[in-house]
């Protein structure tokens, strides 16, 4: 299932890891892992915020998603199912 991940970063505990050099290592870990179509960095709500978009296979992956986000940066973390317009127009089709 396609899914979206949204971490919003703890301002004083990014500029910790940023500071110290271990951000640019982090992300790349965590992509690698997760592999995602797309990925955005930027700040919402004035937070550094992180959208990460890629296909989650079974709900057992959930923990070892987040646990990065959470261990390394206390950021709040979200996952929700998101559809492209591709999976909108089949599920749109089942409903005839």
């Amino acid at each position: 299932m396609r899914v979206m991940l949204k971490a919003t970063m703890d301002t004083e505990k990014a500029n910790e890891i940023i500071l110290s050099g271990k951000m640019p290592e982090l992300m790349k870990n965590i992509l690698e892992h997760l592999k995602p179509e797309a990925a955005y960095f930027g700040p919402l709500g004035g937070r550094r915020t992180a959208l990460l978009v890629f296909d989650m296979q079974d709900s057992s992956e959930l923990p070892a998603t987040g646990e990065p986000f959470f261990t390394q940066l206390n950021a709040e973390v979200e996952v929700l199912p998101i559809m492209n317009a591709e999976d909108l127009q089949k599920g749109l089709a089942q409903m005839r």
